[in-house]
């Protein structure tokens, strides 16, 4: 069990380096297909980016932990799914796309519940 939540922090904190990435790189059609609306207003940009810096921040802090103090690990990843839950509920609460916020956030947050289950077990 433990190998399969390691394994889980590993795809989730690289895919969401990944994003954070994207939201650096490519912002209108990396919102776009996040649920987020694409504002014709130059400054949105900018949120975006801060959505990039937070999720590679994100990605980085589990990885760290992984090798510097492993047993705070799961507690780290189960805080970390407040993000997650979080970006859901600001989706939803904006009239975003349900099944993109369940389906993308939620099953995010899940997924990163499931694994810190896994590694505390």
């Amino acid at each position: 069990m433990h190998i399969i939540g390691s394994v889980l922090v590993w795809i989730v904190s690289l895919a969401i380096i990944g994003i954070g990435a994207l939201y650096l790189a490519r912002n209108a059609s990396n919102a776009a297909g996040f649920g987020l609306p694409v504002l014709p207003d130059p400054d949105a940009r900018g949120w975006w980016q801060v959505k990039g810096v937070r999720d590679i921040a994100s990605g980085v802090a589990p990885i760290t932990l992984f090798f510097v103090h492993p047993d705070a690990l799961p507690w780290l990843f189960l805080v970390e799914a407040l993000i997650p839950i979080g970006d859901m509920l600001v989706v939803l609460a904006n009239r975003g796309s349900g099944a993109r916020a369940f389906g993308i956030h939620g099953a995010t947050a899940a997924g990163m519940i499931v694994a810190a289950v896994l590694l505390l077990a």
